[in-house]
């Protein structure tokens, strides 16, 4: 029996037979590779309980000692999305018509045919912003430093991106630089800083997406040989 000095409980996992594993990852492998990055969404309405689920599917990502240094804002007021559109829009037109986004990042973004135009912002239900916390007040007024933050917090947005997908929702990982403007309109303290803003909805009829091919698992993989 081990011994610890701080509490500690049983943890067994499920196990599967080697077919069974196959099939779990193929099957889950397709279902992640349906998943599509959109910019066309739909008005309709989304249940806020979708949402809370795929924040509670956030919360179970790993984090440096499990000090989980993330927050969700969650905005459906239709005037607070309207307020982040022009702000994000205003970035936007600098990054892409005032020469911020250098030629080699703009030839890059070409097949993707983005631009300034972030009307999808006034378009859907919710607008989610993860802030990453650099540290965390604590209930005596100190402030917790956080550890492996930019790591913990993007395992944590994959999280949700991956629940929402599973609810058959739409997103987009939008990161308009700079965006200390979502700190102001969502009135977070200077401790947290966006990381990434979620328009969050279903897929309009029509939405169309670019046609690109994802890396294949060889293309991905390294092989790293083993020496005697």
């Amino acid at each position: 029996m081990r011994q610890h000095t701080h509490p500690f409980v049983p943890y067994r996992p499920d196990r599967y037979d080697e077919a069974e594993m196959l099939r779990r990852g193929k099957d889950f492998v397709s279902f992640l590779d349906r998943r599509r990055s959109v910019r066309f969404f739909s008005d309709e309405p989304v249940p806020r309980a979708c949402i809370d689920l795929a924040i509670a599917a956030a919360n179970t990502a790993p984090s440096g000692a499990h000090f989980q240094p993330w927050k969700f804002a969650v905005i459906g007021d239709a005037e607070t999305r309207h307020r982040i559109r022009v702000a994000a829009e205003e970035e936007e037109k600098v990054n892409y018509e005032g020469g911020r986004i250098p030629p080699e990042w703009r030839a890059a973004l070409a097949r993707l045919e983005t631009s300034a135009d972030k009307s999808f912002l006034d378009v859907v239900p919710w607008i989610v912003v993860c802030f990453a916390e650099k540290s965390t007040a604590l209930p005596d007024g100190s402030l917790r430093k956080n550890y492996y933050v930019n790591e913990s917090v993007g395992i944590a947005c994959g999280f949700f991106i991956a629940a929402l997908h599973a609810m058959g929702l739409s997103t987009l990982t939008h990161t308009p630089n700079p965006m200390g403007f979502l700190t102001a309109i969502c009135e977070r303290p200077g401790n947290e800083r966006p990381y990434i803003l979620f328009p969050v909805g279903y897929a309009a009829a029509d939405c169309e997406v670019p046609d690109l091919a994802r890396k294949s698992p060889a293309e991905a993989t390294a092989e790293i040989p083993g020496r005697l």
